[in-house]
């Protein structure tokens, strides 16, 4: 019976329903010199095409932030408040919201900056202004002193990744290169699934900078984490934890086979979606749970999942 169920879950996980929205923004701040500002503009160029062309994200809800830029796409904190004031009135509670910082960033000892034109905004700035704002939150923040980031921005369901994680980390990353290559590179669709997690995308990049610093025979000087849990701690790709559980079931592609306005096919994927997420948390849990409950638990959320697809495949 189990392999059965086991079969229809695969079958539920591939089969999609809901088309939600998807926004990215991408705030590339001061460079700090030719060569800083050179590499900024390969990579928020590079990030606009990947998401737009790759990920078919609406050119209109791709956003990009830039020194170089004048009026209301110029990186300043005016700016970016303006953006997120109006973010908040567009998001829905059902869209997914990527955020990328490429630059600089500063840790003073008591806060931690992302570099703009004219004023930076501190961590904690930014936490006021994201708090609240609808919808599936990624933030990416690929600088130095990052990691107080994740500690004032971590928040249940929200995904988090910094490219450090300690403030002591301040030398210039690799991080967004690697990650800006992990979009790029389909070979980062590790379950084979045709999709790209943001995990899947974490998990890439962070082998990339591993491998960057192991073939250069460098001391790393940057760890990047994920926190996706809420606890603020984080944990790195390749070391056990129980962050990831949301980053693996939120996808920067849209959903094959979108539902065509059908509410039944819309309600149904968003069980599964529901579904899939608490897949995920059973097994980070599972170091907690008695084998009993543990198999208790999937069991129910396998059986619910087959009778979702089911009823997908009625509907299709």
């Amino acid at each position: 019976m189990r392999r059965v169920v086991l079969a229809l879950l695969f079958v539920a996980i591939a089969t999609a329903a809901v088309a939600d929205e998807r926004y990215a923004v991408v705030i590339s701040g001061v460079s700090g010199g030719e060569r800083y500002a050179t590499q900024q503009q390969k990579w928020r160029s590079e990030l606009a095409a990947f998401l737009t062309a790759g990920f078919a994200f609406a050119d209109a809800n791709v956003v990009v932030l830039d020194e170089e830029s004048g009026g209301s796409s110029r990186a300043t904190a005016a700016n970016v408040r303006r953006l997120f004031a109006d973010l908040r009135k567009r998001l829905t509670r059902d869209d997914t919201l990527m955020v990328v910082f490429l630059g600089h960033g500063t840790f003073d000892g008591t806060d931690a900056k992302f570099n703009l034109v004219g004023p930076d905004l501190s961590a904690a700035e930014w936490k006021s202004m994201l708090d609240g704002l609808p919808g599936r939150l990624v933030l990416v923040n690929t600088t130095a002193s990052s990691f107080p980031f994740l500690e004032q921005l971590s928040r249940s369901g929200r995904i988090v990744i910094t490219a450090t994680d300690s403030a002591a980390q301040r030398f210039a990353t690799v991080f967004p290169e690697y990650f800006t290559r992990a979009l790029a590179d389909r070979s980062s669709d590790f379950d084979k699934n045709g999709r790209i997690s943001v995990w899947e995308a974490f998990a890439a990049a962070s082998a990339g900078v591993k491998r960057h610093y192991e073939q250069r025979g460098q001391l790393a000087t940057e760890r990047p984490v994920l926190d996706d849990n809420g606890d603020g701690q984080g944990r790195e790709a390749d070391v056990p934890g129980e962050d990831g559980a949301v980053a693996r079931t939120v996808y920067l592609d849209a959903e094959p086979g979108a539902a065509g306005g059908d509410p039944a096919l819309v309600a149904l994927d968003r069980q599964r979606l529901a579904l899939e997420k608490q897949f995920e948390e059973l097994k980070a849990r599972r170091s907690s749970m008695t084998d009993e409950q543990y198999q208790a638990e999937l069991e129910r959320i396998l059986i619910e999942l087959a009778k979702i697809a089911q009823e997908i495949r009625k509907r299709s």
